[in-house]
């Protein structure tokens, strides 16, 4: 594996860093097998938005129906 700085002037300290992250996101990558679906944050979650009651009838009711509270 290359890393090539192409901009500043880095730290050690900031370059260890910075491989550090790659090389956990690269074992991290191959530990899932292929296939496997990806694990859902909560943004994408539809029972964030679903958990939350309904907005009641009123003239500002189109402006909550996205946005849930």
């Amino acid at each position: 594996m290359n890393i090539k700085v192409l901009r500043g002037n880095p730290t050690p300290e900031e370059l260890a860093a910075a491989l550090a992250v790659v090389r956990a996101r690269a074992a991290a990558a191959a530990a899932t097998p292929p296939g496997a679906p990806e694990p859902r944050d909560g943004w994408s979650d539809p029972s964030r938005i679903a958990a939350h009651r309904l907005p009641q009838p009123g003239p500002a009711t189109w402006a909550r129906t996205y946005w849930p509270g």
